[in-house]
């Protein structure tokens, strides 16, 4: 990242001092985060160790090994979890080696997906009836481990499955992106949302919850409230709950309501480990993220949320699963072909029709921004001219951007947006970017998450009203360097689209329309371009 001014740019405010919870607090953070004012830079924070520590569970069983092919049917419940011999409990070694667990081969590193869609500030603690391959009660999940930490009982005829709740632990985060964090704490678990769910089907019935009230997810984990943590825990990191995710038998109960209010009626469980010093972020601008998911994450009108069914677009695998990593620029370049591009644009705005809108920008021969042409899996033309230099700016002045074979964009959530909207937008973005992202390896394509975006008012630059559209998260997509180093990729994609087999031979998707007139969004990415700035080296952006 270029030398930039010193956060202390932005109005101090002491520690500890009150923040308000108006939404003129809201309105302010979220200009503040899209605006030119670069965080400060910082030194490099570890990964702290896991604070749920004490006993632990081997998540071994059948979901251990490795899975390249189909999804297996659900495997017997070896861990004591249900009953032996029923040959239907939910292999959590499996649905979390797929989801949440760290890479191999990345030592000290819990990202496999960068710049949002980061694993390392989200944790998830399992709560688990009968019918999983553990036993019931509340865990703490280790992903470098891959074990679960006990944290106290079930409650009385607790459902069957596992219903988990997704925190976030700020410190490690804002410490590097300062005023820009907190969005990309949302994004980071939308994107944690979408790969646990994706991983739990299609063995189990997959319900998630993106917007229930953040005290009451924080009471069925367990945990007090996040302005009362370290009071009640002190010395420890405080986690905001914001997503919720639940997995039954098929077959089994719907309302997730009941299960969250039974959870939280228990007492509190077991407490994390204290760690001196483990909030590396300047006081201030870590006590205005926590406030302000705090505060986002509220929802008392509607407390248990609303849950909608995991989709499976296809054709994932475990191995798509598995795989999916955030490819170095240098491997974006090739764009996709226009039925795979269709394909996965149209598994963005899919998975999460309650989330911002989708497009797609690509350059070539025909460059344009696109939208999945309603009720088919066509494109249809928004703008005509090549927009990447212009988002290359908008993301952090990473020129490589401008460069990326097509670059999909959500957009929405105009910056007088209410907190839940706020809420909705980025997790709903992060959730279709991780679920598209799978859908992207599953078909052969390299893809890489962008997360940070300031000034990128995108529904100005195409000549509406200002204020009202705003690119919310990315996902730059490439095809593989060569067609025959990717032999899978077409016969992925057979059984659904006999076309694709001859998408990668495409150089860029040519326009459905030769009509569309320029707009100002093709003229912005020509007269200003990522060049008006120093270059970010690649990757610099997403530390840590």
């Amino acid at each position: 990242m270029p030398d930039t001014p010193d956060r202390t740019a932005a109005p101090a405010r002491e520690a500890g001092a009150v923040l308000p919870a108006a939404p003129d607090l809201l309105r302010q953070a979220l200009a503040d985060a899209r605006s030119p004012r670069v965080p400060a830079l910082s030194p490099y924070v570890p990964e702290l160790p896991f604070p749920w520590s004490g006993p632990a569970l081997p998540l071994s069983g059948s979901g251990s090994g490795s899975g390249s092919g189909a999804r297996p049917a659900a495997g017997p419940g070896a861990e004591g979890g249900a009953e032996p011999g029923t040959g239907n409990a939910i292999d959590l070694a499996r649905v979390l080696r797929l989801s949440l667990a760290a890479p191999t081969g990345t030592p000290g590193r819990l990202r496999p997906v960068p710049s949002a869609g980061a694993l390392h500030p989200v944790r998830a603690h399992l709560l688990l009836g009968p019918g999983c391959s553990l036993p019931p009660g509340r865990h703490a999940y280790d992903p470098r481990t891959h074990r679960a930490h006990p944290r106290g009982p079930a409650p009385d005829d607790v459902p069957p499955g596992a219903l988990v709740v997704l925190t976030v632990a700020a410190s490690r985060t804002v410490a590097h992106y300062g005023h820009r964090a907190w969005p990309l704490l949302l994004l980071d678990a939308g994107h944690a949302a979408a790969v646990l769910a994706l991983a739990g089907t299609p063995t189990a019935d997959v319900l998630v919850s993106l917007d229930a009230d953040g005290a009451l997810l924080s009471a069925a984990a367990g945990l007090p409230p996040a302005p009362d943590w370290q009071d009640v825990w002190p010395g420890t990191e405080p986690e905001l709950p914001l997503a919720a995710v639940w997995l039954t038998p098929p077959g089994g109960p719907v309302d997730a309501e009941a299960p969250l209010s039974a959870w939280a009626d228990l007492p509190r469980a077991g407490a994390p480990t204290p760690r001196p010093g483990a909030d590396t972020a300047p006081p201030r601008e870590l006590a205005a993220a926590r406030h302000l998911l705090h505060h986002i994450a509220g929802a008392p009108e509607r407390p248990g949320g609303t849950w909608h069914p995991a989709p499976f677009p296809g054709p994932e695998t475990d191995a798509a699963l598995e795989t999916r990593r955030s490819a170095p620029p240098d491997d974006l370049n090739r764009p996709p072909g226009r039925d795979l591009l269709a394909r996965i644009l149209a598994t963005a705005r899919a998975v999460r029709p309650d989330g911002p809108a989708w497009t797609a920008a690509v350059g070539g021969v025909n460059p344009a921004l696109y939208a999945a042409a309603p009720g088919t899996r066509g494109l249809h033309v928004l703008a005509t001219g090549d927009a990447r230099p212009t988002l290359a700016r908008w993301a952090a002045r990473q020129r490589w951007i401008g460069t990326a074979g097509a670059v999909l964009l959500a957009h929405g959530c105009p910056e007088d947006a209410p907190p839940a909207a706020v809420r909705r937008s980025h997790l709903a973005a992060g959730y279709a970017a991780g679920a598209a992202q799978v859908h992207a390896a599953a078909l052969g394509l390299r893809s890489r998450p962008i997360g940070s975006w300031q000034q990128a008012d995108l529904g100005a630059a195409l000549g509406d009203t200002p204020g009202r559209d705003w690119i919310v998260h990315g996902l730059a997509l490439g095809a593989p360097p060569t067609t025959a180093a990717t032999p899978t990729a077409t016969s992925a994609t057979t059984s659904a689209t006999p076309t694709a087999t001859s998408a990668t031979t495409s150089a860029t998707p040519a326009a459905t329309t030769a009509t569309t007139p320029a707009t100002p969004v093709a003229a912005a990415a020509t007269d200003t371009t990522a060049s008006a700035a120093p270059a970010v080296p690649p990757g610099q952006e997403e530390r840590p």
